[in-house]
């Protein structure tokens, strides 16, 4: 199980995830540099790995690997994965161009360095999903990856490491994209057009404050843009600001 750390109830569920499958389970934490853009938040990015250990003992976690960057990119390293496919749809690659470079290349190293039979990644990062899963069958990996649901907050808003930089206010604004995301999805089932669905569900969140990166529906499989879930499973994604954090969230309709 794959993670920067800074875990919470939806890290600690992927572990439960994965002892329901396996005798014996690994958690990594890695905050990978190559994912992070020279604006992103790698210098202020919650680390706590102290509390970490101690979450993953209680769990009675089996081995956590924790490397140093030195390790993972030794001096003289000059190899990456460039991913296409799911990682170039137009979601997070179009406002993140180095990040799924920087996931693929260091996701590959932590399967082949821990191979494991089954990898636990949170649908939270659903384009990440999907593209971790590319990857595995692409390079013939024997890692199995398996997609485990958000965890929530009760009042609807996806568990993140980053939630802890909103303020109060932002944190009462914050729910607002898991409400907006049920209220498109309902509206898509009934039949009513994708299009103007999509364009009033944005219209609400950036009326609520956020700054909006995207509202999209897409093919659940393909991550390729959605005409009618009668054409196949649907997935609505979203990625927006508040203040000075960013928030994903994803449904499927």
């Amino acid at each position: 199980m794959p993670t920067m750390g800074a875990l919470h109830a939806g890290h600690l569920a992927l572990v439960r995830a994965a002892q329901r499958r396996a005798e014996r389970v690994i958690v990594s934490i890695f905050v990978n540099p190559t994912q992070f853009a020279p604006h992103e938040d790698l210098k202020t990015y919650p680390q706590t790995f102290a509390a970490d250990i101690a979450a993953l003992a209680a769990l009675k976690t089996d081995l956590v690997w924790a490397p140093a960057v030195a390790t993972m990119y030794p001096a003289g390293f000059a190899t990456r994965i460039v991913p296409e496919g799911p990682a170039s749809a137009g979601l997070e690659d179009a406002f993140r161009p180095h990040f799924f470079a920087g996931v693929a290349t260091v996701v590959a190293k932590l399967l082949i360095q821990c191979e494991p039979d089954v990898a636990m990644f949170g649908e939270k990062d659903f384009q990440q999903l999907k593209v971790v899963t590319q990857l595995a069958r692409d390079l013939d990996l024997k890692t199995r990856i398996v997609g485990v649901p958000i965890v929530r907050e009760n009042d609807g808003l996806a568990l993140s490491s980053r939630n802890r930089y909103l303020s109060p206010s932002e944190r009462n604004i914050a729910p607002t994209l898991h409400n907006v995301l049920k209220e498109c999805a309902k509206k898509i089932a009934n039949g009513q057009p994708i299009a103007a669905v999509l364009d009033a569900g944005r219209s609400a969140i950036s009326a609520s404050g956020f700054a909006l990166d995207y509202l999209e529906a897409r093919d659940a499989n393909t991550l390729t843009p959605a005409a009618s879930p009668k054409a196949g499973p649907v997935r609505l994604l979203v990625a927006a600001r508040l203040g000075t954090t960013r928030l994903i969230d994803n449904m499927a309709v």
